[in-house]
C-alpha cells in the first residue's frame, strides 16, 4: 500500500520524517471519527490506545485539525465548467456539442459560461490554466474550441499532487469497505483484467485500446450522473457516486 505513496512523496520532496507528523494527524482523525460511539467523536484515552500515541499527543494533533481550513477540491471549479461546456445546451453548437465561445459577451461567451459554471476562480485565470494544458484552444478567428471533457495539470504540479491524493483516497476507500464488510454486507464494485507474459510490443497498442474504451466507458458513467443529478427542489438525500478506470503496471515500468 506504501510503495506508490512513498514514490509520490519522494519525487516531490518530502521526506520520512514529514510523512510520519502527517500520518499521526490521519491516525487521530480517523481512530476519532470511525471509533466513536453513537457517532460523536472517540474519547481521547482511546484514541491513545487505537493509535499508540500519548494522550498529549492526542490532544496536539486535535488542535492542528481544529486549526486548518478544511480541505476543498481545487480542481472541482475547472471540472465544473468543463461540465457546463459540454452539458449546458446554452453552449452547444447546432450538432449538441460544445459549441465555439468568443472571450467575452453575453451570447455563447467563455465570460458567460465562467460566470454560470465556474465558481469563484477569475476567468482569466482559469482560461489560461485550460489552454496552457491543453484543454482549450483557440482558433484562427479568436474563438475558444473545447478539445477535452476533461483536466489532467502538468505531472508534479501541486494540481496534479492533490488530484492524485483525491484518486488514491478513492480506491482506498473502496478497498478497505471491501475488507471491512460483513460476509452478507454489500460490496462495492472493484475488479481488474491482468495478464503476466504479454510481450512489450504489444504495449503500445494496449494503451490505445485503453484509452479509447476507457474513455468512452468514462464518458457514458459521467452522461448517467448527469441526468440523474438532483434538482434544485428535489430535497432527496445526496451522495457522491462515481468510478474510476486506471491502467495496471509493473513498479519498473
Amino acid at each position: 500500500m506504501l510503495r506508490p505513496i512513498a514514490r509520490i512523496l519522494l519525487r516531490n520532496g518530502v521526506i520520512w520524517k514529514e510523512f510520519a507528523e502527517v500520518s499521526k494527524t490521519v491516525y487521530v482523525d480517523v481512530a476519532g471519527a470511525d471509533y466513536g460511539i453513537s457517532g460523536r467523536q472517540t474519547n481521547a484515552s482511546r484514541v491513545s490506545i487505537l493509535t499508540g500515541l500519548t494522550r498529549r499527543e492526542v490532544k496536539k494533533q486535535r488542535d492542528l485539525l481544529a486549526g486548518d481550513d478544511p480541505p476543498t477540491d481545487r480542481t472541482s471549479n475547472v471540472t465544473r465548467l468543463l461540465s457546463g461546456w459540454f452539458q449546458d445546451p446554452d453552449f452547444h453548437d447546432v450538432s449538441g456539442g460544445p459549441a465555439l465561445l468568443t472571450r467575452h459577451g453575453d451570447d455563447k461567451s467563455f465570460d458567460g459560461l465562467h460566470q454560470r459554471h465556474g465558481g469563484d476562480i477569475p476567468a482569466v485565470a482559469m482560461l489560461k490554466e485550460l489552454i496552457n494544458t491543453g484543454v482549450v484552444g483557440e482558433t484562427d478567428d479568436g474563438r475558444l474550441q473545447a478539445l477535452s471533457r476533461y483536466y489532467m495539470p502538468s505531472p508534479q504540479d501541486p494540481e496534479a499532487v492533490l488530484r492524485a491524493g483525491s484518486v488514491l483516497n478513492d480506491l482506498g476507500n473502496t478497498v478497505g469497505w471491501n475488507l471491512a464488510r460483513s460476509s452478507d454486507g454489500e460490496s462495492r464494485f472493484e475488479g481488474r483484467a491482468t495478464e503476466t507474459d504479454i510481450p512489450l510490443r504489444h504495449a503500445k497498442a494496449f494503451r490505445e485500446l485503453l484509452e479509447t474504451e476507457g474513455q468512452a466507458f468514462l464518458e457514458r458513467i459521467d452522461a448517467w450522473l448527469a441526468r440523474h443529478r438532483v434538482d434544485s427542489d428535489d430535497k432527496s438525500r445526496t451522495a457522491r457516486m462515481g468510478v474510476g478506470v486506471y491502467t495496471i503496471g509493473d513498479d519498473s515500468d
